[in-house]
């Protein structure tokens, strides 16, 4: 009678389980989500009229994803509007573009930002999903340190609310400090 026999070598299944744990570390990475991280890009619209702009993709506090943009667009003549705009998933949300933005630090701050999304584009309608505020006074008053949350105004239901990070915030004052 012939015994088979198997032969165990314990020193390979160590570098397979480093093999793993690294793959697995690498995997949760790139597929976990990241706070919003954005940089600062510079466009030359025309010749004269330089665009600064910041983009983030933030989520309210049901989980829907929206995206942040703050911009300062300079004109040819030296003035300039610094703006922030607020994008939700379409059909989600109907903002009402007769309030204004309210900014709350955590220190008990609030600050208003009127709504100027009809001045934006006289072209065109105001999609209900989109809103734009006039940020230019109200970015110079806030910490970066302290969080902040935005709330906006919804036309029905309750209101949206996003929590800033402060890396947003540095972005959103060098932007206007351009």
């Amino acid at each position: 009678m012939n015994a088979i026999c198997f032969h165990f070598d314990s020193s390979k299944i160590r570098p397979i389980r480093w093999l793993l744990a690294v793959l697995l570390c690498v995997l949760l990475l790139v597929l976990s989500p990241f706070p919003a991280f954005a940089a600062v890009t510079q466009i030359e619209e025309y010749p004269g009229q330089m665009l600064y702009q910041s983009r983030q993709n933030l989520q309210d506090q049901t989980g829907k994803s929206w995206q942040a943009i703050a911009f300062k667009r300079i004109h040819p003549e030296g003035s300039a509007i610094v703006s922030l705009r607020l994008v939700g998933f379409p059909g989600a949300v109907e903002l009402d573009h007769t309030q204004p933005l309210i900014l709350s630090t955590s220190m008990g701050q609030t600050l208003t930002a009127k709504d100027i999304s009809s001045e934006i584009s006289q072209d065109t309608l105001t999609q209900a999903n989109v809103a734009e505020y006039d940020v230019k006074s109200v970015l110079p008053q806030l910490q970066a340190e302290i969080p902040l949350q935005l709330t906006l105004p919804v036309v029905s239901g309750s209101a949206v609310e996003l929590k800033i990070p402060f890396t947003a915030i540095q972005e959103w004052q060098k932007i206007s400090a351009r």
